[in-house]
């Protein structure tokens, strides 16, 4: 008997997401020299490419 589509094991249901948290827009802006510390974390530039 097969096994129903819905029921798929979580290592296979896990995708990229396209959306990042701020945290993590701001941990890529820090890697890249574009996040100087004190800076506002509203506002932040697309990171595109991430």
């Amino acid at each position: 008997m097969s096994q129903h589509t819905s029921l798929k094991s979580a290592s296979k249901i896990a995708a990229k997401r396209n959306v990042l948290k701020r945290f993590e827009r701001v941990d890529l802006l820090r890697s890249r020299g574009k996040w100087k510390s004190g800076d506002r974390g509203y506002g932040l530039p697309k990171t595109k490419g991430a």
